[in-house]
């Protein structure tokens, strides 16, 4: 039975020569190889530290001004602090008024700072913030030199200023002059005062008079006409004569003209007619 059985089989065809240095890999796991070296390769530590830093970069403006808004509060109360001679703090307080009920990190301090310094009197004001609803206000006054003309003060850094109440500088110089040249009178007026007071002398005001003419007025209330020229000169000519000649009877004199190249003219406070005073 065996004998009639016949089996065939389809030979199996061997597999190719291979040529020699050939690779067994087919195309798609040369594929992947590349890019496992590609990713091999590539800095992932600092790649992870950069992506960190830029979510966190993202994240923390975002961040305050969450936490801000939880600690935000509304101006509940303005303190104003300083030296003050011309200004009134409940007057301040009142204007900087205006800013309570605002956010309290909001609120531009620049704008309460530029506010307060459009006041005559103010100089300059610091503002800043108190936890967790107040802010504090720091008032700096000009200081006020002399007064200006008839209803300004100049202040000690030569501005001028127009306050309604000026009369609350108290005593001070009166000097007076085109608004412009200012300085200029004020500098005579330092060089005048210090000379006077070498001699033991006061100094009440100066005075320039728009066509140029100068005239000093003593504490003693002596009027000193220096007129427009060789003005030092005259002063110093002043002063030699009222040491030697007039000084006793201070007093009686009432206006000096020293517009005089070889002396001075004196008008007394008597009815008596002006007399001419040689150096």
């Amino acid at each position: 039975m065996l004998e009639r059985l016949l089996i065939r089989s389809r030979a199996v065809p061997s597999d190719p020569p291979r040529r020699k240095g050939a690779t067994s890999l087919g195309p798609e796991r040369d594929r992947f190889g590349l890019l496992k070296a590609v990713l091999a390769a590539a800095p992932w530590g600092q790649v992870m530290m950069g992506a960190a830093i830029v979510l966190l970069a993202a994240m923390v403006p975002w961040g305050t001004s969450q936490f801000l808004n939880a600690m935000d509060r509304q101006v509940m109360a303005i303190d104003v602090t300083g030296t003050l001679v011309g200004e009134n703090r409940t007057s301040l307080e009142r204007s900087a008024g205006k800013w309570i009920g605002r956010s309290f990190f909001a609120t531009d301090l620049s704008e309460i700072k530029d506010s307060l310094e459009q006041r005559p009197w103010v100089e300059s004001a610091a503002v800043k913030r108190v936890w967790p609803d107040r802010l504090q206000v720091e008032i700096r006054e000009k200081k006020p030199l002399a007064y200006w003309n008839s209803d300004q003060l100049v202040s000690r850094n030569g501005e001028l200023f127009s306050p309604g109440n000026p009369e609350v500088a108290g005593k001070l110089p009166r000097l007076a002059g085109p608004d412009e040249r200012v300085k200029e009178v004020i500098s005579m007026a330092r060089v005048m005062a210090d000379t006077l007071t070498g001699h033991n002398l006061g100094f009440a005001g100066l005075s320039l008079e728009q066509r140029g003419a100068w005239t000093l007025t003593m504490a003693n209330g002596i009027e000193v006409v220096l007129g427009r020229d060789q003005v030092e000169e005259r002063f110093d000519r002043f002063i030699t004569v009222y040491q030697e000649r007039l000084a006793s009877r201070s007093d009686e004199v009432s206006r000096v003209d020293a517009r005089y190249s070889n002396g001075v003219a004196v008008q007394w406070k008597s009815v008596e007619p002006a007399s001419r005073s040689k150096s």
